[in-house]
């Protein structure tokens, strides 16, 4: 035991002297443990920052197709929105319960007149739907036009009609959501009986015109809202028993309207993480040039 314990004193001499041999006779510094630490935490910190990069974004919105069903808001929500619509969206506006939001209605307001037919009268002046849509700020902006169109066969030119007061509105309220109402549908029979059909309303040519709105809102990225589907029956008709002529509904279904609105609504970062579609509108054309005789220039 004794020759044990001076075999590992002997040894215990030697690697000192090695030791202070390799330091130049001094004895080396005890490991800087706070070096260590802070060395440790820095690499702990940078963590959460390469994972936050790393995170998943969320998926962009799809405008091919009708907006989601969402959680429920309340009628506050509709504070900051304007209504733009016909005789159907008046209705809405006095019988769903909504309580809130711009009344921006007119009988017989049509897409193909919307920027030049003066339907609207503000402190005894007035105005276009677009004029009019210009002297407020809106956060939100709903659109159901195209019923008093459904008589008139110019598809081409509702298409273009639509795409146009798409990008006029976004001019005037640059920070809206846009939402396109597709259109519910009539009850042709009740209308027939009402007033013999004279407009000729047909549930076809208003399945066309969804077509084209959904169409538009995938090209201009504004919101589609699929209310044909919520009302239609499995004729593509709207129910007996919600209108009284086939075309205005009754209460019971204005409030059923108001309820898909406030489960299909989507946030306006949520469209444009990176800022909404910028407007390019045609350059209007310049003057004629003419000689003074009267023929062209060359």
């Amino acid at each position: 035991m004794i020759l044990f314990v001076a075999a590992a004193a002997a040894v215990a001499l030697a690697v000192a002297g090695v030791v202070r041999l390799v330091y130049g006779g001094q004895v080396p510094p005890p490991p800087d443990v706070s070096q260590r630490e802070t060395d440790s935490s820095a690499d702990h910190s940078s963590e959460p920052a390469s994972q936050l990069d790393s995170a998943p974004k969320a998926p962009p919105y799809d405008f091919s197709q009708p907006a989601p069903a969402s959680e429920a808001v309340d009628n506050r929500y509709f504070d900051d929105a304007a209504f733009v619509g016909d005789s159907r969206t008046d209705g809405f506006m006095l019988y769903s319960g909504v309580g809130t939001g711009k009344n921006l209605t007119s009988n017989g307001l049509s897409i193909f007149t919307l920027s030049e037919k003066k339907a609207f009268t503000v402190e005894g002046e007035t105005y276009t739907l677009l004029e009019a849509l210009a002297l407020e700020e809106y956060g939100k902006v709903y659109l159901s036009l195209g019923v008093n169109e459904l008589g008139i066969y110019k598809d081409k030119s509702f298409y273009s009609s639509y795409s146009a007061a798409i990008d006029q509105i976004r001019l005037v309220q640059p920070g809206a959501v846009i939402y396109i109402q597709g259109l519910i549908p009539v009850n042709e029979a009740q209308v027939e009986e009402h007033n013999g059909n004279k407009y000729n309303l047909s549930n076809d040519h208003l399945r066309v015109y969804n077509d084209l709105m959904r169409q538009v809102a995938e090209e201009k990225q504004v919101v589609y809202l699929d209310l044909y589907s919520e009302f239609a029956d499995e004729n593509g008709s709207l129910p007996e028993g919600l209108s009284r002529d086939g075309v205005h509904l009754t209460k019971e279904p204005c409030q059923r309207w108001l309820e898909y609105l406030k489960t299909h609504t989507v946030d306006f970062d949520a469209l444009y993480p990176d800022g909404p579609p910028v407007v390019e509108l045609p350059e209007p054309e310049g003057p004629e040039i003419s000689t003074a005789d009267g023929s062209e220039p060359g």
